[in-house]
């Protein structure tokens, strides 16, 4: 099946499983007007964080990779009332926009934006106590996803997960030949959540209105 034939079950998932929704499509109109990337998570995809974090009744998240919101806001409405999400986020104009619709949608308290590399952020983190968290999504540049799995593992306590978007990548990640660094830091990944005893892993292959893709999921243990 072709792009346009993945994007019309899409969109027939979203209307007759999912139905509508203001406020992220709030989100969606504000992020297009201010000219962010059109790569955040589909609807259905969305749906599908906010279950995972209704199903292990998560109170604290983390979020690898802001953009204008879409995804931190379908966890966070999914959050129990004391829950508490913190999300990364590298470019103050895709955080501006972020920081808007959290504040449209009525859940900037319970939101905890930070600005600048990830990579810089995850250790103040780990320095001011915010773990261990219950889930870990991660979406942010993917040369670094190694990086972002072992702080990830280091911020989690077990029974928690760790989710990772893009990983399949139009299935380059099959390609052991590929000199693209966003391949290449995916299957580095994969090798570390391979040889980490403490992970059960799995990785899921999507298609719809992104294009062929995926998520990797793991369940920290003990």
């Amino acid at each position: 099946m072709s792009l346009d034939g993945w994007t019309r079950v899409d969109a027939y998932i979203e209307a007759t499983l999912l139905g509508t929704d203001p406020v992220l499509e709030a989100v969606l109109a504000a992020s297009h007007a201010a000219g962010l990337p059109e790569i955040a998570v589909s609807p259905a995809q969305g749906r599908l964080l906010a279950l995972y974090v209704k199903m292990l009744k998560a109170r604290r998240v983390l979020e690898i990779g802001t953009l204008g919101g879409y995804s931190t806001l379908c966890m966070a409405r999914a959050q129990p009332e004391d829950g508490r999400l913190v999300t990364l986020e590298f470019d103050p104009a895709h955080a501006a926009v972020a920081r808007a619709n959290f504040e449209q949608a009525g859940l900037a308290a319970r939101i905890d934006l930070r600005v600048g590399r990830a990579i810089d952020t995850l250790p103040e983190i780990a320095k001011e106590g915010l773990g261990p968290f219950d889930l870990v999504f991660i979406d942010a540049d993917k040369p670094s996803n190694p990086d972002y799995l072992a702080w990830a593992l280091r911020l989690t306590r077990p029974g928690a997960l760790i989710i990772c978007d893009n990983v399949v990548r139009d299935g380059a990640v099959a390609d052991p030949a590929s000199s693209d660094p966003r391949v290449i830091g995916t299957r580095r990944m994969f090798e570390m959540m391979a040889a980490e005893p403490r992970l059960t892993v799995t990785a899921i292959q999507t298609v719809g209105c992104k294009g062929y893709d995926g998520f990797a999921v793991a369940l920290v243990g003990d």
